[in-house]
């Protein structure tokens, strides 16, 4: 045997109890109470929760936005990620003009294979279906990625007519249609209002892009999967309206699922007062008070299905751009290493449980997305593993993570509780503190739908 967890209290997103569990080739062999099996390494988890590694489903790693690149490449996101007890990333592949589905898999995977230090995978971020392009879909699924982002804004959002389509062709195809849900016109038209009136602070961030200008974008975007019958990912929710939408989707049976991040949970949008407010500034822009109590409340009574982290950090020369002009900023947050520590600390002080954590942080995910062999303790998974001490407190600073940031939204908070160990496919990632993998580790994914 090649790793043996010994006496630690297991989670899962329906149980919890006292086992060991062993490990051998990368897998899970067998869980009970006092195995009696020789290993090559074996770990006391005595007095600590023994968790299914997280997946964080949205990550930006290395990508171009704003006139730059964001701060983390595949190597230092999967480090971090693998440091705060994240051991699946699924990343971001930017479809380019007239490029095939398959191809935009296989040029960013040529970037990611070297560096990661975990397990990773993809959704394409479609840009163009003109023509045959739409089809290509077919390919994309066939070859493990079966999971699809529209933009309804940016430069690079598409079409309304476009989305409908490729809601229409992921039923086809089973796949999976993601939407980053704002009113890009109502966006644009606030911008220029704000800027014609000198008002150019981060707080003009939050209202050129107010609570409905992403609930109206919720609600169209839910119509339109009614209509087809697809499944519809709404990612990042912050939006008291937009949850309303969805509880009501999903209470009709339709197949609509739901993500928020940690700072829609975490922050208001009074820090866009604050004096480093650009530095939280990020689309969807975090919301006033309502809208953060009602994603909380959706996360209680199972309407919102995952956690996960829109990680896209920049350095703070790049946020500084936006002084005396919010439209120069940079949009995106540090978060990778942050979201299980973050929602782990809010089941140990009782908001949540442990199981409904695991079940935002890693059993859901691995559904939704067709990760089978990922998101549980069980015989016969990949073995990762988070070992995690609940009386370990743990001070949030820029200086204690693992990324190439040089600014964390996220400094100064304590969260009591913190991971001790990750273990990627039963290969010690992450130990007290140090980063101990190896970069090039971390697998592709290749997922199939339900």
């Amino acid at each position: 045997m090649d790793l043996l967890i010994k006496n630690g209290k297991i989670v899962t997103a329906s149980e919890t109890f006292i086992a060991d569990i062993a490990v051998n080739n990368e897998k899970i062999v067998q869980i009970g109470q006092n195995l009696e099996i020789e290993s090559k390494k074996v770990v006391d988890a005595s007095g600590k929760y023994v968790l299914p590694g997280a997946i964080d489903v949205h990550t930006h790693l290395a990508m171009p936005f704003g006139g730059t690149v964001s701060a983390d490449g595949y190597g230092a996101g999967t480090r971090a990620a693998a440091c705060g007890g994240t051991t699946t990333v699924f990343d971001f592949a930017l479809q380019d003009f007239n490029e095939p589905m398959v191809d935009v898999i296989k040029r960013r995977d040529a970037l990611c294979a070297p560096e990661a230090a975990v397990d990773y995978a993809f959704h394409i971020g479609v840009k163009d279906i003109h023509g045959d392009l739409i089809d290509s879909i077919k390919d994309a699924v066939e070859y493990g990625v079966p999971s699809f982002k529209v933009f309804m804004v940016y430069d690079f959002r598409i079409s309304d007519g476009d989305f409908y389509q490729l809601l229409e062709k992921s039923k086809e195809y089973n796949a999976i249609i993601s939407v980053h849900a704002e009113n890009n016109e109502i966006v644009n038209t606030l911008v220029k209002k704000y800027l014609s009136e000198g008002k150019v602070s981060p707080w003009y961030h939050y209202m050129s892009r107010p609570e409905f200008v992403e609930g109206e974008a919720d609600l169209r975007a839910i119509q339109w999967a009614k209509a087809t019958g697809a499944k519809l990912y709404i990612v990042h929710l912050a939006n008291k309206q937009g949850v309303e939408a969805v509880t009501k989707a999903k209470e009709e049976g339709y197949p609509i699922y739901a993500e928020t991040c940690p700072h829609y949970l975490e922050f208001t949008n009074e820090v866009y007062k604050r004096e480093d407010g650009r530095n939280f500034v990020c689309s969807p822009p975090i919301k006033g008070e309502e809208s953060r109590q009602a994603l909380w409340e959706a996360i209680k009574r199972g309407d919102i299905d995952t956690i996960a982290t829109d990680h896209c950090p920049f350095l703070q020369s790049e946020k500084d751009w936006g002084i005396n002009d919010f439209t120069k900023i940079p949009n995106g947050c540090a978060g990778i290493e942050n979201m299980y520590p973050y929602m782990l600390d809010k089941a140990n002080r009782g908001i949540l449980s442990f199981n409904k954590v695991v079940e935002l942080c890693s059993t859901n995910p691995a559904k939704i997305f067709g990760c089978q062999e990922k998101g549980s303790l069980a015989v016969g998974k990949d073995a990762d593993i988070v070992i995690y001490d609940p009386n370990k407190d743990f001070t949030i600073t820029c200086e204690n993570m693992h990324s190439d940031y040089d600014h964390t939204i996220w400094e100064g908070i304590t969260l009591h509780g913190y991971p001790v160990q990750t273990y990627s496919r039963g290969k010690l990632v992450y130990d007290n503190g140090k980063f101990v993998g190896e970069y090039g580790w971390g697998k592709f994914i290749k997922r199939k739908l339900t």
